[in-house]
């Protein structure tokens, strides 16, 4: 059962992870996994056994919700923009007990109360991701990106600095991939790279796999090097950290909303179907976080 809810919560990650606006660094925390998933990256050679079987099946789903959702999101944010993004704030908010347990747990370990720096993280974090959609890249840089040796160093320096914010609760990748420029270029380079595969097309598969694989690589080195950042944090900054990353999560629905610009062409019907989904993929959320919670 393990291994499938860790599929099921990749695939959510996965498809988090391609929304701007949308983090899937979030969607961690609200699984309950967040601390799981640094320490399986942290201590991947000292306990490789039990890191591994965690990894596997959710590096799985994430590729499943990645690659298998990228037309569907498509979709459903260009005709449900509303309802789709709701769905998603409904998922953070039943992951807000969850981690307000975890931070209670931490200050308690720590026998303190809440001190100005975490107020001042809390707040600086917050604003920073009210900040973030804000910054606008343009929608039409690098639609198509052409394989070079210089594009192949570009992407692998891009991917590291995505990896960061893919692991990092509050911020969205997709959204720092737009602002710099990248964003349609990589999904278009998903797509296209499965199109030359349903069609057989080499010279085409080539030509993506030479776009996609730098990236990637870029990304695994730098989740790896954050994860152990991020663990130094926890251990010698726990309460600080956890503010930080309420602050992140808390601003996440303005970042999901005004990103997609979801507040547009609103209408009753989709006001209401999205208020039913938001509560339902809340309470989703709030039992997924209790069962696979550690």
């Amino acid at each position: 059962m393990d291994i499938l809810k860790c599929l099921f919560c990749g695939i959510v990650i996965g498809i988090a992870n391609i929304i701007p606006g949308v983090s899937g660094g979030t969607m961690i925390v609200t699984f309950g996994m967040y601390d799981r998933l640094i320490n399986s990256l942290t201590n991947i050679f000292k306990d490789f056994k039990r890191s591994i079987m965690f990894l596997i099946p959710l590096i799985i789903g994430m590729g499943i919700g990645i690659v298998g959702f990228t037309y569907i999101i498509e979709y459903l944010l260009g005709k449900h923009t509303l309802p789709t993004c709701m769905a998603f704030i409904g998922l953070i908010l039943g992951g807000l007990p969850m981690l307000w347990g975890k931070l209670h747990e931490k200050r308690t370990q720590t026998r303190r109360n809440f001190n100005v720096a975490d107020i001042v993280c809390f707040l600086f974090f917050m604003a920073l991701v009210i900040v973030l959609p804000l910054i606008k890249g343009n929608d039409n840089t690098m639609s198509k990106i052409e394989p070079s040796v210089s594009t192949a160093v570009i992407l692998y320096f891009v991917g590291i600095i995505v990896s960061a914010t893919m692991i990092i609760p509050g911020v969205s990748g997709s959204m720092i991939l737009m602002i710099i420029g990248y964003y349609y270029g990589i999904l278009n380079g998903i797509k296209l790279f499965f199109d030359a595969v349903k069609s057989f097309s080499i010279a085409e598969i080539l030509s993506q796999f030479a776009v996609l694989v730098p990236f990637g690589v870029g990304v695994i080195i730098g989740i790896f090097g954050v994860a152990k950042l991020i663990n130094y944090l926890f251990n010698t900054h726990g309460v600080c950290t956890y503010c930080g990353i309420f602050g992140l999560i808390l601003a996440s629905p303005f970042a999901i909303i005004y990103q997609s610009e979801a507040y547009k062409n609103v209408s009753a019907v989709s006001i209401s179907a999205g208020t039913i989904l938001m509560i339902a993929c809340a309470a989703a959320a709030y039992f997924m976080s209790n069962i696979t919670a550690e």
